[in-house]
């Protein structure tokens, strides 16, 4: 049986907390199942609720499982890794892509047993319902908003805008030109002159 490259993740939310509890843990279970640590990421007074781009040692352990340098994350508990349900679903669906398993210590979640992989496919279950119902949601919501009347996307340039766009067209001025002389995007420019 081949031993599993394990990465911990620790992460408190405030610089008077500290992630050692948490580590010491996830090591005792490490050395429990023969697994190697070859790393560990420690955000420290970062919140949960924060993004990826916010939390450089999350960012690191992501682009660790992309680069596939572990079989195996290792948290403490699952409110390591994500406040929202979107953003763990987005994580175990990285996770899920690349063949790494997932240890959560105190939900006892080990996603290398078959108790473990039925949970992960749920939740991947759970994320493409709610992908879905979000998906009806916008669609009902802009079907009620033209029913209203309301026109969507950008307001179109005014009919004076527009006339002065085919003149400098007419002039041989280019459409990246017209845009910037008008002070319009280039796609408006580009839609009046198709």
């Amino acid at each position: 049986m081949k031993t599993k490259r394990v990465a911990l993740y620790a992460r408190v939310s405030t610089d008077s907390q500290t992630t050692e509890n948490q580590l010491l843990q996830l090591r005792t279970v490490a050395e429990r199942h023969a697994w190697v640590i070859v790393a560990e990421y420690i955000d420290n007074g970062v919140s949960g609720a924060k993004g990826r781009d916010q939390r450089p040692q999350f960012d690191a352990l992501l682009k660790g499982v992309a680069r596939r340098e572990f079989d195996l994350v290792a948290a403490w508990s699952v409110d390591r890794l994500a406040r929202s349900l979107t953003d763990l679903l987005g994580m175990l669906l990285d996770l899920q892509a690349k063949k790494v398993d997932l240890y959560l210590h105190q939900q006892a979640l080990d996603t290398s047993t078959p108790m473990g992989k039925a949970m992960f496919q749920l939740c991947g279950v759970f994320a493409e319902l709610e992908r879905s119902i979000i998906q009806e949601r916008v669609k009902a919501g802009l079907e009620r908003a033209k029913a209203k009347g309301v026109t969507l996307g950008r307001p179109r340039a005014s009919a004076k805008v527009e006339a002065r766009i085919r003149e400098l067209a007419a002039q041989g001025m280019g459409k990246q030109k017209i845009a910037k002389t008008l002070g319009v995007g280039v796609s408006p420019t580009q839609r009046v002159l198709a």
